[in-house]
């Protein structure tokens, strides 16, 4: 008795946490719904606002737009994490989608309006009270885990090929190649001399064993005495120094200047938080399965029940239609293509009477009437030019496409969630009715097929038996109409590998290292700090230097989020190439595989020195790519790396790389780019570190973004200094001074960073870390030997990032002023002259 009550007041807590979590996360969803519903209203008022003619003011109510569009998707991404109802996170899915492409259509607006891919908020974060980690974009877990089964089914099966030939290349490893005899000596040499040495060190650790035995025999009772206060010393020393440590961190933690051990340790909200987590994915799990099978069963039972229903009502409409046009007009109308929607154009927010008077206007058109519209249209398209040449004096919003999908969200929501009465739905499980709703248009649209198809044929007939010289005349226009629609057709694209299989070309492009697997890297282990004084600078005509967080931001707004989803793809601003400019070890080709791991994107790589050799010859060269941007369009997304992508457009190429022709790809690969269009999400992305050497103008073209990447700053050092040691095993004390390695490591990047910390923490190093902690003044010597990034490198980048199309942008703005005021004084100097 006493364990049934124990399990039912367990159960009881259980359901209040979930309940609890439940309301919490609800209303998360609602309070942002409540933030994006007033931003709607400022952005679709009643009135259209006037151009703003200040650039500075607009670029800060675009800045403003765009944080408080960012802290909507974090609220909504949580809430879409932890809400467990099925039909719910579909919803939260659309608005998410639309906010993430409003905000990329922000991005888009700053970077036209500022001319510079790096935005400085540090003002409009002081003006909302947010902290810099506020405007970190978060990235939807369902860029991964909602692909559809094909795709995922696409990457299993390259995911097997990518083993097999792991596999295959471990077996060549293994086995023995032929052995030269110098080969053969220097191997038993080294074996022969490391046995006497062996023995060498075992006899003198002998001879050091005999002359303490000795020793220990001829000392007396005085030798012992001093042994045990030698002991006592040490022991004494020991114990102080422990005393005295345990003191002072009890003094620190005191004065709050250190954290008390306990509160490092995770307490017991949090270790129930974690399993309440876990227990909301797996109900989330087990309700989407409930969900997709209610789907299947109410669509079946609805098809049998309401479609003869529904088949019926139709034909009834239909048939009205077709004599209520005949004795209106004295003819049959003509039916609707199943291109324009068939029988639904006919119905669709229209009665018959309108319907008629449709088609009466369109007979009654002669050439005349025709003539005079297109003058009217003439003169409303001039009408319209200069309007818009007068408006053109200030600045305005470019109009959205996310808005009207993000209104649509907004007011499902208002309508059907925010006041609907959940108390009886306390699991959370999905609604039966809305199903129905939702496929009963599904069937609809089935039947009306069907219906279409008889319905075509009785009107055909009806025109044969009634009205046989109308029905040839419109037989032989249907038949034009046929042929014109056929001579639009565009000419498809020759399919070189139409013979062969998805899986074949797969396995051919990884034999040739053309398909690779990323490296299991997250953009988060791109470590790096915000940068505080980026507007400040900014205000004293100083530009800044972006910092690695400014970087990682930038990549998550062009790469993941637009490949992520099909829908932000397709409707945001195309950006088909980026290229990562950096010197050497900022992490260029760490970004690329960790942008294909975020959305599970494949990997491609035509890096000059990768497709040296492979595909010679014109004909293999259109092969190799075909065969990339087929495969990459199959299992999208996919990311094509061009690893040095400045030798691609060398202006003079170098002696020894002429046998290897890196140019070879400079004329074919714009001509594929050219081919990526909005459904293709299909990204290239291109590394360098001496674009200088590089044709420019060439370079450009080919790029429609160029991110600049720096050295890190000092916040960026300290963040990178103590994550680095910990990941490799090491432990941060005290005595490690990270401030003042940081400082010193000006000019260091990343890459050096780490191996400087692999020469260090060696597996014996980190033994010993407990008896002699690390200090900073170990690290100095691998650096020494490493060259950092001098200060003229990294200005040589920035004077030809300046000359990009961006870069000259930015400085005719800046000196824009000074151009202005010029002319002035011309006109007013040819004045004066008259007078």
């Amino acid at each position: 008795m006493e364990f049934s009550q124990k399990e039912q007041l367990v159960g009881c807590w259980e359901r209040r946490t979930e309940e609890s979590e439940g309301l919490t996360y609800n209303q998360l969803w609602a309070d942002a719904q409540l933030e994006l519903s007033r931003l709607l209203a400022e952005e679709l008022p009643a009135e259209p606002p006037r151009p703003q003619r200040d650039r500075v003011v607009f670029f800060q109510q675009l800045a403003m737009l765009y944080v408080r569009y960012v802290q909507i998707l974090r609220q909504l991404e949580e809430a879409y994490n932890f809400v467990v109802h099925p039909q719910k996170r579909r919803l939260i899915q659309k608005i998410l989608n639309g906010v993430i492409g409003r905000v990329l259509e922000l991005k888009n607006e700053m970077v036209e309006k500022e001319f510079s891919e790096y935005h400085y908020m540090d003002d409009v974060l002081h003006d909302l009270k947010l902290t810099p980690s506020k405007l970190e974009i978060p990235i939807p877990c369902y860029f991964l885990t909602e692909q559809s089964k094909e795709v995922q089914q696409r990457k299993a099966m390259l995911m097997d090929i990518l083993k097999m030939m792991e596999l295959s290349k471990s077996t060549d490893s293994l086995t023995v190649n032929d052995m030269t005899q110098e080969e053969a000596i220097n191997i038993i040499q080294k074996a022969e001399r490391a046995r006497q040495r062996r023995l060498r060190a075992k006899l003198n650790e002998e001879s050091r064993n005999m002359n303490r035995r000795r020793r220990t025999e001829t000392a007396g009772t005085a030798g012992l005495e001093l042994a045990a206060i030698c002991i006592q010393k040490v022991w004494r020393g020991y114990i102080q120094r422990k005393r005295t440590k345990i003191a002072r961190d009890e003094e620190m933690i005191f004065l709050g200047m250190a954290m008390d051990p306990q509160y490092l340790k995770p307490c017991p909200a949090e270790i129930t938080a974690q399993a309440n987590e876990a227990l909301t994915l797996l109900k989330k799990e087990e309700h989407e399965e409930a969900y997709q099978k209610s789907l299947v069963d109410i669509t079946n039972q609805l098809r049998e029940i309401e479609g003869h229903d529904m088949s019926k009502t139709m034909k009834r409409q239909i048939h009205k239609w077709f004599f209520h046009c005949r004795n209106e007009t004295g003819a049959f109308p003509d039916y609707p293509d199943e291109e324009d929607g068939g029988s639904a154009l006919i119905f669709a927010e229209k009665s018959l009477q309108q319907l008629i008077e449709e088609t009466e206007a369109k007979e009654e058109e002669d050439p005349k009437n025709k003539k005079g519209k297109s003058e009217k249209e003439k003169e409303k398209q001039d009408k319209a030019k200069g309007k818009d040449d007068e408006e053109e004096a200030g600045l305005k919003m470019l109009p959205s496409a996310f808005l009207s999908e993000l209104e649509e969200g907004s007011k499902i929501f208002l309508d059907f969630w925010k006041t609907r009465d959940e108390s009886r739905n306390f699991s959370q499980k999905h609604e039966v009715e809305l199903i129905k709703e939702e496929k009963r248009k599904v069937i609809e649209a089935e039947i009306r097929i069907q219906v279409d198809e008889q319905m075509r044929q009785e009107l055909a007939e009806l025109k044969l038996s009634v009205d046989k010289d109308k029905g040839g005349k419109a037989k032989a226009n249907a038949k034009k109409k046929k042929g014109s629609k056929s001579g639009k057709k565009k000419k498809k694209e020759k399919d070189l590998t139409a013979d062969s299989t998805l899986e074949s070309l797969c396995q051919e492009l990884v034999e040739q290292g053309l398909l690779k697997q990323a490296n299991n890297v997250k953009l988060q282990d791109y470590l790096g700090d915000y940068s505080y004084l980026g507007t400040t600078l900014r205000q004293n005509d100083i530009e800044p230097m972006p910092s690695l967080s400014d970087v990682r931001q930038v990549l998550t707004l062009y790469a993941v989020l637009p490949l992520g989803s099909q829908v932000v793809h397709e409707k945001a601003p195309l950006i088909k190439s980026i290229l990562l400019v950096g010197p050497e070890g900022v992490g260029k080709k760490m970004l690329v595989h960790a942008v294909c791991q975020e959305i599970g994107a494949c990997l491609f790589d035509l890096s000059p020195m990768n497709t040296a050799g492979k595909y010679p010859g014109k004909s293999g060269l259109a092969m190799m790519l075909h065969m990339v941007f087929k495969v990459a369009r199959l299992l999208q997304p996919a990311v094509i790396w061009i690893g040095d992508a400045e030798k691609m457009f060398y202006k003079k190429v170098p002696k020894e790389e002429k046998e290897l022709d890196p140019k070879r790809l400079k004329k074919d690969l714009p001509k594929s780019l050219k081919m990526i269009k909005g459904e293709d999400r299909v990204l290239i992305i291109g590394t360098t570190r001496d674009p200088l050497s590089a044709e420019i103008k060439s370079l450009c073209k080919m790029y429609n973004k160029i991110i600049l990447i720096p050295r890190p700053d000092y916040g960026s050092r300290l963040i990178l200094w103590k994550k680095l040691i910990t990941k490799n095993g090491g432990e941060v004390t005290k005595a490690l001074d990270l401030s003042s390695l940081a400082k010193i490591t000006d000019g260091y990047t990343p890459g050096h960073m780490v191996q400087a910390i692999q020469q260090v923490l060696t597996k014996q190093r980190v033994l010993q870390q407990a008896k002699r902690p690390l200090v900073a003044s170990e690290f100095i010597p691998p650096l020494a030997k490493i060259d950092p990034v001098m200060k003229v490198e990294e200005e040589a980048l920035k004077n030809w990032y300046a000359k990009t199309p961006l870069g000259k942008k930015r400085i005719k703005a800046a000196t824009g002023n000074e151009e202005e005021k010029a002319p002035v004084k011309g006109k007013d100097a040819k004045k004066k002259g008259k007078k």
